[in-house]
């Protein structure tokens, strides 16, 4: 008889140890306390979220330490993909820039990403910036005091981006404010602005105008123009400091804390695509990354780039994360930049949830790990969880046309099948297409 053995040794104690405490975090999440990100009850673990990776920080330090080297590339490659033969490269980061990234605690990384050489068009690249972030001050410090000091955090990563020759920036989900929208505490509406010329497109359009560079500025938008309305907004601020245009967020959450129908709701504005000086850029805006039409509705209006700016926590959706926008990126054939806040916001005032937790004071830990995924079907690593963070990319828009043409995604698409179905579907007296085994009557 043939006697089989592992092809690697066992799981060695210290990666027993970071499985635990990932287990553990995911159990926590039927438990209570004061925090939902420090909690000791049913799962009997205790559990505090420091934002690390059990100490790390990102997933990609813990391969890093416990996969041998020689080893590590065919890790990746079956868990990131593959571009143009190998994973995707590090670009070169000038030695002051790294200095002064490190000494202001902001996690700086770039890569690139190639296509095939052409015979007609020269290659195309474009440089796409990310940017997470933390809260600077307390959620209970005034209201001008928060956003000046994000607006000087904010302003010092951009100035990094810069330096970085980043062409397109994109900002996570309403950057210039705690993400309040658990609360159902109305004073957070003090930080709403308008789209066309609040304050955050003030401090921006600068910036944008100097670097020659093109802005998503996610916002809490103000509508004066009809009744004060408040809005889930991306504005689009462009290269020349001029302002483009505006989307709004067209899938609103109702799952556990996220219950943002409370401040504002579904969008308006459709799918838009915006033709910039480098390249046509969709956002889908958090939630509406788990909506697979939202994705493919940019693509149709043909996106080159697609910003989702996210604030989303560890114990709700992290095993997610690292698949929705890479399956965007693969099925509807572009870059998506994949965008997450950072850090435990914690406010004054308890609140509770639809599922039956405890009141607590914070919604959990927002983890970051914001990457670029490729339409090769390859990404970036993450930056880091528990850190502010710059992701660098330098990508060649020639990319998007070689996929489509290899896959034929648009070609094999059967879109007057689907368009009869959904059709179908939304009329009253709808039945599904259900064909029953004739043996489960009788």
């Amino acid at each position: 008889s043939r006697v089989y053995r592992p092809l690697s040794p066992p799981v060695a104690p210290p990666a027993m140890r970071v499985l635990g405490a990932l287990l553990a975090t995911a159990l926590s999440q039927n438990c209570s306390a004061d925090s939902v990100a420090e909690r000791d009850g049913c799962s009997g673990f205790t559990v505090k979220d420091d934002g690390t990776v059990a100490g790390h920080d990102s997933i990609e330090e813990v391969l890093k330490q416990y996969v041998p080297k020689e080893k590590i590339d065919e890790v990746l490659r079956i868990m990131y993909g593959w571009n143009a033969g190998s994973a995707v490269r590090p670009l070169d980061i000038p030695a002051d820039l790294a200095k002064s990234a490190a000494g202001a605690n902001v996690d700086l990384q770039a890569y690139k990403v190639l296509a095939g050489k052409e015979q007609l068009r020269d290659p195309n690249l474009v440089r796409i910036g990310i940017i997470q972030n933390s809260i600077v001050l307390p959620t209970s410090a005034p209201i001008k005091d928060q956003k000046q000091a994000l607006g000087e955090r904010i302003s010092q990563i951009i100035d990094m981006a810069g330096a970085m020759g980043v062409n397109v920036l994109g900002l996570q989900e309403t950057w210039m404010m705690p993400f309040a929208f658990a609360t159902r505490e109305k004073s957070f509406t003090e930080f709403a602005e308008s789209a066309e010329d609040g304050w955050s497109f003030k401090l921006l359009a600068p910036l944008a105008k100097k670097y020659n560079m093109v802005i998503i500025n996610p916002i809490l938008e103000r509508d004066a123009v009809h009744g004060d309305t408040l809005w889930n907004t991306a504005v689009v601020i462009g290269n020349n400091g001029n302002f483009i245009g505006k989307h709004r967020k067209n899938h609103i959450p109702r799952v556990g804390d996220f219950n943002e129908a409370t401040y504002y709701t579904e969008g308006n504005t459709g799918h838009p695509v915006f033709e910039t000086k480098f390249g046509k850029i969709g956002i889908n805006i958090c939630y509406g990354r788990h909506h697979p039409l939202n994705w493919q509705a940019f693509g149709l209006n043909g996106a080159e780039i697609v910003f989702n700016p996210s604030a989303t926590v560890g114990a709700l959706s992290e095993p997610m994360w690292p698949i929705e926008a890479r399956n965007a990126a693969i099925s509807s054939t572009y870059y998506v930049a994949a965008i997450n806040r950072v850090g435990t916001e914690v406010f004054e005032n308890a609140f509770t949830s639809g599922d039956g937790k405890a009141p607590h004071k914070d919604f959990g830990h927002f983890y970051g790990s914001s990457y670029i995924a490729n339409p090769d079907g390859s990404r970036t690593p993450g930056l880091s969880r528990h850190r502010d963070g710059l992701m660098v990319t330098e990508v060649d828009l020639n990319l998007v046309q070689q996929v489509k043409d290899r896959w034929m995604f648009r070609i094999t698409a059967r879109y007057e099948m689907y368009a009869k179905l959904f059709n179908d579907y939304i009329q009253h007296d709808f039945k599904p297409q259900i064909i029953r085994d004739p043996s489960l009557d009788g």
